[in-house]
């Protein structure tokens, strides 16, 4: 199983960034898909889900701003992230629900 993710970089507050996620070596319809945060010295959080009917969960820091999507022709998950905040600031990562298994990561970088 692998899971490119792509799309990070660096955007100003307030800005837009869209995250990209292709699985590979999976059935992808048939999983959820979520994707996790991270900054140095604290614990991988949750950010979104989406099951494999479509049904998605945010935490409450980016309700409203956030939208996790899934393309299953293209076996892709993706996070659109609206009005970002220095604390968006993160790597964020992929990951396939219920398993192991995790994108590498993608650095965004939200500048105050």
């Amino acid at each position: 199983v692998q899971l490119q993710a792509s799309g990070g970089g660096l955007v100003q507050a307030g800005g837009s960034l869209r995250l990209s996620c292709k699985a590979s070596g999976i059935n992808f319809k048939l999983y959820g898909m979520a994707w996790y945060r991270q900054t140095p010295g604290r614990q991988r959080e949750l950010v979104a889900t989406i099951g494999s009917r479509g049904n998605r969960n945010y935490t409450d820091s980016v309700k409203g701003r956030f939208t996790i999507s899934r393309d299953n022709a293209r076996r892709t998950v993706s996070l659109q992230m609206n009005s970002l905040k220095p604390e968006d600031t993160a790597a964020y990562y992929c990951k396939v629900e219920s398993t192991v298994f995790w994108g590498q990561g993608t650095l965004v970088t939200v500048s105050s």
